[in-house]
């Protein structure tokens, strides 16, 4: 039986070679493609993709909410170009890296996060 119960919460952030975004943190529900519009790509991707300029590429994964036509008509009417990389290979995502590293951060607290709000305020 584990020691402390423990909780998750979905966030989203973006990051490149100098610098990164805020973090998100998605409120319950399911993240349609709608939300991801609203609460994700045109909040955030598409400022972060105009502080960046047109060699901006937008690398996100193959969730089914981030592959809807309503999507990528957002990343079309917003110029953001998206990196076309295979199904199955977070591999080769390099945001994997910073939620492994958030993730041990979190749980390597001497009194792990048990519920949501204690888990937003470990991620700081």
């Amino acid at each position: 039986m584990d020691r402390y119960p423990t909780c998750s919460i979905m966030v989203w952030a973006g990051i490149m070679i100098n610098g990164r975004t805020h973090l998100h943190v998605v409120a319950n529900g399911t993240m349609t493609g709608q939300r991801y519009i609203d609460e994700v790509l045109l909040p955030h991707v598409r400022l972060f993709r105009g502080a960046v300029g047109d060699k901006f590429v937008f690398m996100d994964d193959n969730a089914t909410c981030h592959r809807t036509l309503a999507v990528q008509d957002c990343l079309d009417s917003n110029g953001i170009q998206r990196l076309v990389w295979p199904a199955r290979s977070s591999d080769l995502n390099p945001i994997e890296n910073v939620w492994d590293a958030l993730g041990r951060q979190v749980a390597g607290r001497n009194y792990p996060p048990t519920n949501k709000p204690c888990t937003h305020r470990g991620m700081g």
